[in-house]
């Protein structure tokens, strides 16, 4: 069974700094990209920082050049590095895996159909 289970959240003053993690089971890590989404009160979820399976990183340019993206493959770990936070960072932060991911399932590997989300850690940035 695919798991995603996020930490790190809380509650932070603006200009502060947040580190959140993921850490992912069920499938092997490598073989898919992932991402961090967040979706605040009246907005829509929207991607805030990708890294492919070749660990090529993007970020949404709202968040860039303060936020960090990375993987550590030994731990099967996602992270994303939050510096200089603002008040509009506020948010739900979930993590999830692209399209493809080689699946364990019956003693052997599939690649998914869909993405796999972990459940959401709550960030606060109050000024």
């Amino acid at each position: 069974q695919v798991r995603l289970v996020e930490s790190g959240g809380g509650s932070v003053q603006a200009g502060g700094s947040l580190k959140l993690s993921c850490k992912a089971s069920g499938y092997i890590f490598s073989s898919c990209g992932m991402g961090w989404y967040r979706q605040a009160p009246g907005k829509e979820r929207e991607l805030v920082s990708s890294i492919s399976r070749d660990d090529i990183t993007l970020d949404a340019d709202s968040v860039k050049g303060r936020f960090t993206i990375s993987r550590d493959h030994g731990k099967n770990t996602l992270y994303l590095q939050m510096n200089s936070l603002k008040t509009d960072d506020t948010a739900a932060y979930y993590c999830a895996t692209d399209v493809g991911c080689l699946v364990y399932s019956n003693g052997d590997y599939h690649k998914a159909t869909s993405k796999y989300w972990g459940q959401g850690t709550q960030v606060t940035v109050s000024s």
